[in-house]
């Protein structure tokens, strides 16, 4: 018996990775249920590791390892992704275990020789290479920036299991590993966070690589993701997929994000009646105020968002800095087809909208009617504006 024991999940893959129920930031983005890092290992006459797991969780996927066999019977790792949450523990992995080879893409081999400077020899796999280890076959393909350079699938024929590293992950802890024993809302919720904050950026690519899944004719029993649980069910699979195709194509719903700051009040007037103004001519919204919100929440509201709209006082003749710092965020992200406008209030300098509005050209907002800016405290006619630049920019949706 060890402390921790590894997972089966067909015949000759057990799941052998950690859970990190601790985690609540993952770099820049709110990880409010945690995360797995999962590995896997293929057993057969000469047993492959599919990834490792972040450093501090070494000790706990070397015991799961241990409670199916013995690490050193370990012949071979394949390397998916060389990100650290997932190779942090490559070098210990290879101080113990001693494999015959190291596997990974051309650019996988590079990124991991930066990161630890090893000097075991590793073997770059081509895009749709297939190899064969003794009784186990293998398919390789590159999935580049999707979401690093050196991201691959892995592609175990015998049985199946595709191993697409981050790609149709979540980060979602759980002792339960499997999607279809969950409830279907919060993979919804998750799904949809780890789209929008890592992948949002190559929808085009995202696009491309889902269009041509068909055509590879993978006979897929099992998706298992580098995070989260693991796809078993044939409607399980399609559902993630869709999802993926759906995002990817930037599809949109009749939905506008507000978010904004204050200092005394006046810019959450503004928010609140623009906010109203949506709502009465039929465009559901969700309004985030910063001193409350997360910005990896707003960028998960943006996914599926027609209108964005960001409020901000001025303050030194710049942005209040939660705004500035979510803008930065958000810009990133590159989330397509959106209109919206900007609005604020101000003291002796009223900076704070001119530098919105540059911000959300940058990002290829469509601007739509006028600013609303205000001195001190709203009068009567400036939350009227503030109706009448909701209902012109609502105008545009129809």
């Amino acid at each position: 018996m060890t402390s921790f024991e590894a997972i089966k999940i067909t015949d000759r893959v057990y799941w052998v990775g950690a859970i990190d129920w601790a985690i609540r930031d993952f770099h820049g983005y709110s990880t409010s249920r945690g995360t797995t890092y999962n590995a896997f290992l293929i057993l057969g006459q000469e047993p492959i590791l599919i990834d490792t797991v972040k450093k501090p969780f070494f000790h706990e996927m070397m015991a799961r390892i241990r409670s199916v066999i013995d690490p050193t019977k370990i012949r071979y790792i394949i390397s998916n992704h060389a990100e650290m949450d997932h190779s942090g523990s490559l070098p210990e992995t290879i101080a113990t275990i001693h494999p015959q080879k190291v596997f990974a893409s051309k650019m996988g081999v590079a990124a991991l020789r930066d990161h630890f400077h090893l000097d075991f020899p590793m073997t770059e796999v081509k895009h749709d290479e297939t190899m064969t280890l003794s009784d186990t076959t293998i398919h390789f393909f590159e999935t580049r920036m999707l979401h690093w350079p050196d991201s691959m699938f892995t592609y175990f024929v015998n049985e199946g299991v595709l191993f697409s590293q981050d790609a149709l992950s979540m980060h979602f802890a759980s002792s339960i590993l499997f999607a279809d024993q969950h409830d279907r809302s919060v993979l919804q919720e998750e799904a949809t966070k780890y789209y929008a904050n890592i992948l949002s950026p190559y929808s085009p690519l995202v696009l491309r690589l889902l269009n041509q899944l068909p055509n590879l004719k993978l006979d897929l029993k099992i998706v298992a993701p580098d995070h989260g649980p693991l796809w078993r069910t044939p409607q399980d699979i399609d559902w993630i997929i869709q999802r993926w195709k759906n995002w990817a194509e930037g599809k949109k719903q009749r939905k506008a994000v507000v978010f904004y700051d204050t200092m005394w009040g006046s810019t959450t007037q503004l928010a609140n009646v623009i906010a109203d103004g949506f709502l009465a001519n039929n465009i559901s919204v969700k309004v985030f105020p910063l001193s409350s919100s997360h910005r990896s929440d707003i960028a998960t509201e943006l996914l599926e968002a027609s209108i964005l709209c960001v409020g901000s006082p001025t303050i030194n003749q710049q942005l209040f800095p939660t705004v500035a710092d979510v803008l930065c965020y958000i810009k990133g992200l590159k989330f397509p087809s959106l209109i919206g406008q900007v609005f604020g209030s101000y003291g002796w300098a009223g900076e704070a909208t001119k530098l919105m509005q540059t911000e959300l050209q940058a990002m290829q907002v469509k601007l739509i009617g006028e600013s609303v800016s205000i001195k001190y405290v709203p009068t009567e006619e400036a939350l009227l504006a503030c109706r009448t630049l909701a209902k012109t920019i609502s105008d545009q949706l129809q």
